[in-house]
């Protein structure tokens, strides 16, 4: 399946002293997955690729922090 976020799962010493991470998550930029450009891209209007910060709409990625969603249901209007 197809998605914009890895996770990987790091190693823990059992002598650390805090309690560990068991999995991590990050975030890979849709540029890398688009070869090229192909001719007749969607793209936003112009106000729209102001608030989205790209022109093109694949290239659109809204980043979400996970436990920032997880804690507040998601970002506040």
């Amino acid at each position: 399946m197809f998605t914009l976020y890895k996770t990987y799962q790091p190693y823990a010493s059992p002598f650390d002293p805090c309690k560990p991470i068991k999995v991590k998550t990050y975030s890979t930029p849709p540029n890398l997955y688009i070869g090229f450009q192909p001719p007749n891209f969607p793209q936003f209007t112009p106000m729209e690729a102001l608030r989205a910060g790209t022109l093109w709409k694949p290239f659109y990625d809204p980043y979400y922090n996970p436990y920032e969603k997880a804690s507040k249901g998601g970002y506040p209007s």
